[in-house]
């Protein structure tokens, strides 16, 4: 039985890669979308070994604690050498494991790993909250600089709403997410399902290079609780997902303030397709407002919104935080049940400033190449709410064609050049269909002058110059 286990999974992993593709950039389309496209190939590496946790001691009765078992299974692999740690059906109640390099952890149908609700099974260490790098509980399955790892399906990953909520002065240490790896290259997360994670982000990946999230159904409950973190993160696909959550579907950050600001850690090469999406707090997909390493080229493509509690997309960040967002792309989307509407930029305002902001004109993040394209929208109450541009550093390059469907409000922008609107053909709006504030461009005709933003006071430089400690 178990030579038939071995051979399948084999077989299995011959025939794909650790590495995701289609994550550089390609040419550029009429639009200037640089969509991310393909790696040269890597030769599929040889898993050698197939480990079953049952082997290891895990019970899977959902009552004893099996994360010994589970890391010891972990281990063994790694240290001979890499292949698949399997867990076979059952309800495997564990504290947080460490992923190793050139080891998948493979979870069969109907398995099940289950977070412990003690916090004193999460181990320590430097985590990303909010954009800043502070000591908290590492995810119930983390990855520190393992290369060539990750976790596949077709099983289940149950958070453990006991072990959710924000740092405080009581306890001021973060709290642990459902996957977590951090520092690594080539990680794929494909074909399972995650539930019950509350008060806590689900999947949050940190300073890491292709990263691969395929075939996922995410589901969260409560504020706080994202789908899918990316922060300061190179090559990332996100492909056929179904992500419901009680805060952002996705989430797009590279740090804040001068820290992140100095370490310059870009998220860019980002692709997300195929997916549909439903949250009941915040956005669909969230880009800033943690913007300090910078956000650039990332596509969102063939994706269906079907409920937002504000916007489908939302784009945000504020003066201190400095870089640069741009290269932000959209094409063939389905947008329904968004109370606020399908498109939102705010980069005065949003999120919280830092304790040691980027002074000056310097701080005002720079914005450019918004382009959005082939949007179907149905009884959108905003199309695009584009104001909130700070006019020192005007959004330059800002596209919307080929839109249709019904909203009640149609288009506002402020502080924007090189705009090119065309063949947007929506119904029901009430008033304009575009209204502009110092904006430069094509297809602004019968546009009417509207109020411009209330911009932020200058962030004033420090008496003393930051230093990275």
């Amino acid at each position: 039985m178990k030579s038939n286990r071995f051979a399948r999974r084999l077989f299995l992993e011959l025939s794909s890669s650790l590495v995701p593709l289609g994550m550089l950039r390609a040419a550029t389309s009429d639009q200037g979308a640089k969509r991310p496209a393909s790696h040269p190939a890597r030769a599929p590496r040889k898993m050698q070994l197939v480990l079953d946790v049952r082997d290891f001691g895990a019970q899977g009765d959902g009552v004893a604690k099996d994360t010994a078992a589970l890391q010891q299974a972990i281990d063994r692999c790694w240290v001979l050498g890499g292949g698949e740690v399997v867990v076979p059906a059952g309800n495997y109640l564990t504290g947080a494991l460490a992923l190793r390099s050139n080891t998948i952890l493979r979870l069969d149908k109907d398995a099940n790993i289950v977070g412990s609700p003690d916090l004193a099974d999460y181990p320590v260490s430097q985590v990303r909250w909010e954009g800043k790098w502070i000591q908290g509980h590492l995810g119930l399955i983390y990855a520190l600089e393992a290369n060539h790892t990750g976790v596949v399906g077709p099983g289940k990953i149950t958070g453990n709403q006991k072990v959710g909520g924000r740092p405080n002065q009581q306890n001021p240490l973060r709290h642990p997410a459902i996957t977590e790896p951090i520092g690594c290259n080539g990680v794929r997360f494909e074909d399972f399902t995650t539930d019950q994670q509350g008060l806590m982000w689900c999947l949050h990946a940190t300073n890491c290079e292709n990263v691969l999230y395929k075939n996922l159904t995410i589901r969260s409950a409560t504020g706080n609780g994202d789908g899918i973190d990316i922060d300061s993160c190179k090559q990332v696909r996100i492909e056929n997902c179904a992500i419901a959550t009680g805060d952002d579907c996705i989430a797009i950050k590279s740090g804040r303030g001068q820290e992140a600001y100095t370490l310059l850690k870009t998220t860019e090469d980002v692709l997300i397709t195929n997916c549909t999406f439903a949250d009941s707090i915040f956005a669909c997909i969230g880009i800033g407002s943690e913007t300090s390493g910078g956000i650039r080229n990332v596509r969102i493509e063939h994706c269906k919104f079907t409920k937002a509690r504000t916007q489908a997309i939302y784009i945000k960040s504020r003066p201190g935080r400095g870089a640069f967002i741009e290269d932000i792309v959209a094409d063939d989307l389905d947008v329904s049940g968004t109370q606020g509407g399908f498109l939102r930029f705010n980069i005065l305002n949003s999120g919280i400033q830092d304790q040691n902001p980027v002074p000056g004109v310097e701080g005002i993040p720079t914005v450019k190449n918004f382009r959005f394209s082939n949007v179907r929208v149905k009884d959108c109450p905003v199309l695009v709410d584009g104001t909130g541009i700070h006019p020192d550093k005007p959004l330059d390059g800002f596209s919307l064609v080929n839109v249709t469907g019904n909203c009640t409000k149609g288009i506002s922008l402020a502080n924007v050049k090189n705009a090119v609107i065309r063949d947007v053909k929506v119904t029901g709006v009430t008033g304009p269909l575009i209204g502009i504030h110092n904006v430069t461009g094509k297809g602004l005709q019968g546009a009417v002058q509207i109020d411009g933003p209330k911009v932020p006071d200058p962030i004033p430089a420090p008496a003393q110059p930051y230093v990275l400690r």
